[in-house]
């Protein structure tokens, strides 16, 4: 199950545009946009952004299309609102959450790994198809259990005096390796002091006969891409880190 506090996403939200900053992920960002576009009869005019984090994708995407962003951290969706203030976010769980209104578009491309048992996996799902128009596109971003494998990453960023590393390692735990704890080591250096802080996340490996059985579930019409050298630059070891791009179109009425 997802909580609602982790140290990274509450306490030390505001390092993720420093590690981060906004516009390097601008190339990522556009290939969603495409994605959503190509499966679509019509460029998308609003986008719901479950998992919106710190805003950094809505910050490249902002300019082409009416954003609406749901978190379950309330330190992320101030560093959203930081960064976007024209973007309406909300402190809410995607499994749940209820905004009474429809979107040419949903994206879930950083956060569905939180979406640990398969419960939470349909619950998320059947929130974005409620929040999707007849004809609209929803893009997952995933790691399916059948391609992920252990690996290691090092960020690193600045701002005025503060200097901050992060080395995190993914380790595949649970006896079907239905899961993977996300180790993060900070490294915070402020005027020459040192502060480590770790945190420890858990986060779902699905299969992808069940992410295909559950959006058939749904009637969706699915194509697939390939965003396997995302996080290349970052990777410690030789490899690489497989993702599977998602694009469902709902059914027209």
């Amino acid at each position: 199950m997802m909580k609602s506090h982790w140290i990274s996403y509450e306490d030390l939200a505001w390092t993720e545009p420093v590690i981060s900053p906004p516009g390097s992920f601008r190339e990522v960002s556009d290939a969603y946009w495409k994605y959503l576009c190509e499966h679509s009869d019509r460029e998308p005019a609003s986008l719901l952004h479950l998992g919106s984090g710190a805003g950094l994708d809505d910050f490249n995407l902002k300019s082409r299309v009416r954003i609406t962003g749901v978190d379950i951290s309330r330190g992320m969706v101030d560093q959203a609102k930081k960064l976007n203030p024209e973007v309406e976010y909300h402190v809410g769980d995607m499994r749940d959450v209820r905004l009474k209104k429809t979107f040419d578009a949903v994206m879930i491309p950083d956060s569905a790994g939180y979406m640990v048992s398969e419960d939470d996996l349909v619950r998320a799902v059947t929130s974005a198809e409620i929040h999707l128009k007849p004809g609209g596109v929803l893009l997952i971003v995933c790691h399916t259990r059948e391609e992920f494998r252990n690996n290691n990453f090092a960020y690193s960023g600045f701002l005025d005096d503060t200097e901050i590393t992060v080395f995190e390692n993914n380790h595949i735990c649970g006896n079907q390796g239905e899961r993977y704890e996300a180790v993060m080591v900070y490294l915070i250096r402020k005027q020459g002091h040192l502060e480590i802080i770790t945190d420890i996340h858990t986060l779902g490996l699905h299969s992808r006969s069940l992410w295909m059985e559950l959006f058939r579930s749904f009637h969706f019409d699915v194509k697939e891409h390939r965003l396997d050298s995302l996080y290349d630059p970052f990777l410690l070891e030789e490899g690489s880190y497989p993702l599977t791009v998602f694009t469902c179109r709902k059914p027209e009425l």
